[in-house]
């Protein structure tokens, strides 16, 4: 199964959680999606998961990041997501703190 960002197939894949697991038992994530829509994954490749949490705080991910294409649609992610999709399934880039 390919990542479902990057497109790579091969690398061994993450559950990427849409609404990150810290944000479930605040009230407002609650009140706010069901028990459904909180366990929603994604999966991705080690690479891509670790740029998103680079990228964006736990908090920026529930509020404005709840699915595929809102991720794949961030300047950032897509850039990253262009450049990692030639590179080999092995390939680990070195992923910087942006927050």
């Amino acid at each position: 199964m390919p990542c479902e960002l990057c497109g790579r197939d091969g690398p061994p894949l993450t559950r990427h959680h849409l609404i990150p697991k810290t944000r479930h038992p605040n009230p407002r994530t609650k009140r706010d999606f069901s028990r459904e829509e909180r366990h929603q994954v994604i999966w991705l490749c080690r690479p891509c998961h670790s740029q998103i949490h680079a990228l964006f705080t736990e908090k920026e991910l529930a509020r404005d990041f709840r699915g595929l294409p809102e991720l794949a649609g961030h300047p950032e992610v897509a850039r990253f997501v262009e450049w990692i999709r030639g590179k080999p399934a092995g390939f680990q880039p070195a992923v910087k703190q942006q927050r």
